[in-house]
C-alpha cells in the first residue's frame, strides 16, 4: 500500500463572516470534532471532489421568496384551533 505524502499547509485564506453565523457554524464544528480550519479544509475537499459547490445552489423562485417573506411576519399567518380546521383550510 502507497504511502500518503504529507500535505503542504502553507497557503492562508483571510475573510470576513459574521459573527453570530461563525458562532453556530462553531458550536456545529464541536459537535462533529472538528475545528475550523478542518471544516475548512473538508468543504474545499468535497469542492474538488464534486468539481463545484457539494451542494445545491440555486436563486428562490417568485413562489419561494414569498414564502419566505410571509414567513417572516409570523402574525398575518391563519392560526388554528384544531386539525381538522387546518384540513378543512387547506382543502384536504
Amino acid at each position: 500500500m502507497r504511502k500518503a505524502s504529507p500535505i503542504s499547509k502553507s497557503d492562508r485564506i483571510n475573510t470576513r463572516i459574521d459573527v453570530g453565523l461563525k458562532k453556530r457554524a462553531v458550536k456545529i464544528f464541536d459537535r462533529l470534532g472538528l475545528t475550523e480550519a478542518e471544516a475548512i479544509r473538508l468543504f474545499y475537499a468535497q469542492v474538488e471532489l464534486h468539481q463545484g459547490i457539494p451542494f445545491p445552489v440555486t436563486v428562490p423562485n417568485a413562489a419561494t421568496i414569498a414564502a419566505l417573506e410571509e414567513a417572516n411576519k409570523p402574525e398575518k399567518l391563519p392560526s388554528f384551533k384544531t386539525f381538522r380546521a387546518l384540513r378543512n383550510h387547506a382543502g384536504l
